[in-house]
């Protein structure tokens, strides 16, 4: 082998080992000092009441209102929880939770600052150690009968909610149904034939053609 050719042997494995070393030192840099990796996550779930809040009865939470479950009338508040808990096995800085208000409601009551433009609120919640987790509960009530669509007489919406840093982020909704209230009136009875005069006059007139038939085909039947 002549020396052009063994140099470029050369050449070639340190590059080859060069290139192969690179991904074994970018792993080694994703793993903490135990050996461990680092593992950013965070989860949230959003929740509503079940029933308003002026019922005064302790308030059950679930994931979601179908129209067949308890429907929320116009100027009742309704409650919304949400969690946030830290999924990593790493702290998780300068948290931030966000809630998409839907049109139809108003916040009442709650952490954060409110933008009536974007109907977002956005919670500064802070940082979460590993397997943390913290619960935020917000307030809201249902626009007056005037303020809902005049074509609905029963509507659903869905309530978002983002939890995030400039690492992770999850988000999640929630859906409940509003129905307008129905102005008071009374079910029309089913119509019934009249019984005024006319109508008892026709019912003899007819009684007296059926007698004198039934008295025609006897007279025949005798003959």
């Amino acid at each position: 082998m002549n020396k052009l050719a063994y140099f470029f042997l050369v050449a070639c494995t340190v590059l080859f080992l060069v290139l192969a070393g690179k991904p074994a030192h970018a792993q080694y840099g994703q793993y903490g000092y135990g050996g461990t990796p680092e593992i950013q996550a965070i989860l949230i779930d959003k929740m509503v009441s079940k029933a308003s809040v002026a019922e005064g009865q302790p308030l059950e939470f679930v994931d979601n209102l179908s129209p067949a479950d308890p429907r929320f009338q116009p100027g009742q508040e309704l409650v919304f929880k949400i969690k946030v808990k830290n999924t990593s096995n790493i702290k998780l800085t300068n948290v931030t939770l966000k809630d998409f208000i839907p049109a139809f409601v108003e916040p009442v009551e709650g952490p954060g600052v409110f933008d009536e433009k974007t109907r977002v609120i956005s919670v500064d919640i802070g940082d979460f150690e590993p397997d943390q987790e913290k619960t935020f509960v917000f307030k809201m009530k249902v626009n007056g009968q005037n303020d809902l669509p005049a074509d609905k007489g029963l509507f659903c919406l869905v309530n978002k909610a983002q939890a995030s840093n400039d690492k992770v982020s999850d988000d999640d909704s929630t859906q409940f149904c509003i129905e307008k209230q129905v102005g008071k009136g009374k079910v029309l009875p089913a119509s019934v034939p009249s019984a005024g005069p006319e109508a008892g006059f026709l019912l003899l007139t007819g009684q007296l053609v059926a007698l004198g038939a039934g008295l025609l085909i006897k007279r025949y039947k005798a003959v």
